[in-house]
């Protein structure tokens, strides 16, 4: 099988009110980690699990899905020997797993993950 898409991202400058727009819109609820500005929604809520939070002061809003790799390094490197460039990582999450970030030949946020849950790695 190919790697699946296993997460989905939504970043902003409010994560409390991304959460409230979805929440109403499609009906989401979310767990939110102690200590953290980002709530992760149930894969039985939205087809595959997903956070919504705020991102670090002066960064850009994204939104973005994370494909399952054995190793994010790899793919990482796989992505720019393609034309892509490495925007972060490998970096380790609290919730377990390690994430990469990698823009597309045209410019397209995508991340891949590793160890998280019971994806690949």
């Amino acid at each position: 099988m190919a790697n699946p898409v296993v997460w989905f991202e939504v970043i902003g400058k409010d994560g409390n009110a991304l959460r409230s727009f979805y929440a109403d819109m499609f009906g989401w609820s979310y767990d939110q980690p102690e200590g953290m500005d980002y709530g992760m929604v149930n894969p039985k809520e939205t087809g595959i699990g997903g956070g919504i939070g705020t991102g670090p002061e002066g960064a850009p809003p994204y939104q973005t899905f994370y494909v399952g790799v054995d190793d994010v390094e790899a793919a990482l490197q796989q992505a720019e020997s393609l034309g892509g460039s490495r925007t972060m990582g490998p970096m380790d999450i609290p919730m377990g797993g390690t994430i990469g970030l990698f823009t597309d030949p045209e410019g397209h946020l995508i991340g891949v993950v590793a160890g998280f849950g019971d994806q690949p790695g």
